[in-house]
């Protein structure tokens, strides 16, 4: 079978979720094979969590240009690699590093891209969520060898049992005019990251600036903490969190969307979702259109009891 690489998302070898899925992606079409940027170690102690989701080789791109620099080294790496190996097709997470590599080694390489896949089948058509979110189409790449990102949370991922041999990348890139000259390290919530969390509670006007209940709820049920943009905008939570067309788009197994109206914008950014569970006071929200259980009511009296009851159960 042809090989499929899977541009692996970590954080200092620390292989994020998302990766797990195109894993799972890649097996229906081809052989799996994980590209890993970053250091030789780093991908060792990583190979084996990669072979219990089908990677059947790690290749592995250890260079100090990698370091401290945009994303143009690793598009010019996988261009190598599509040139070098000519694989089936080539996954990446759907983040926003990673359509931009996707975008630049697409047109390095001559070829198709699709971003935001919320499917990959055998043949490699890809089922995409257009026109925030009103439309469900399907798309082929039509040529050269086909570049697709995925939504995190698309699909589950399942174990499959593969060798994951570690493999060096013989290959230096030579973009690197743009570099990072500083780094804020993010501090520490203790919550998922909002685009891989399974559990997202969404604050939005209807807070009133006020997220305790949100964030309870969201502790409670193991899940991130998201924002409109109204309550972005008018500088209640951090525009990192924000979900919509001009934020993060997220696809949870459950999203709670308390206070939100439910514009398109919004709409656009978590339709995806598994399960909606709207709160909302306004019975005439446009967002109770779309959820697929809604709660007529003020937020501050309906949160704080779900919180509760929650941890009833879990206790």
């Amino acid at each position: 079978m042809s090989e499929v690489l899977v541009l692996v998302d970590h954080a200092d070898g620390t292989v994020r979720k998302p990766t797990f899925e195109l894993l799972t992606l890649a097996r229906r079409a081809g052989t799996p094979v994980a590209v890993f940027i970053g250091a030789t170690e780093a991908a060792s102690n990583a190979a084996a969590t990669l072979a219990e989701y089908g990677a059947e080789t790690v290749l592995v791109a250890d260079d100090p240009v990698y370091q401290n620099v945009l994303v143009t080294p690793a598009a010019e790496l996988l261009a190598h690699l599509v040139g070098s190996r000519q694989p089936a097709a080539v996954l990446l997470p759907s983040s926003f590093d990673g359509k931009e590599i996707a975008a630049r080694a697409a047109a390095k390489t001559g070829s198709g891209v699709i971003t935001d896949a919320i499917d990959v089948d055998a043949d490699l058509t890809a089922t995409q969520q257009v026109f925030a979110a009103a439309y469900t189409v399907t798309s082929k790449v039509a040529k050269g060898t086909p570049f697709i990102t995925v939504k995190p949370n698309s699909v589950a991922a399942e174990p499959a049992s593969a060798t994951g041999a570690v493999e060096a990348i013989d290959f230096t890139p030579s973009g690197t005019g743009a570099r990072v000259v500083s780094v804020e390290e993010k501090p520490a919530s203790g919550r998922p990251e909002l685009t891989e969390a399974a559990t997202v509670v969404t604050g939005g006007r209807g807070t009133g600036g006020d997220f305790g209940p949100v964030e309870a709820l969201a502790d409670a049920l193991g899940g991130a903490v998201g924002a409109s943009r109204a309550a972005v905008d008018a500088g209640w939570y951090p525009h990192a969190h924000q979900v919509g067309q001009t934020g993060k788009t997220v696809s949870p197994q459950l999203y709670i969307a308390a206070g939100v109206s439910g514009a398109v914008q919004h709409r656009a950014g978590m339709q995806t979702s598994k399960t909606i569970v709207a709160v909302n006071k306004d019975e005439d929200a446009p967002i109770f259109e779309l959820a697929d259980f809604g709660v007529v009511g003020d937020i501050f009296e309906v949160l704080p009891q779900a919180t509760e009851e929650i941890a009833k159960r879990k206790a």
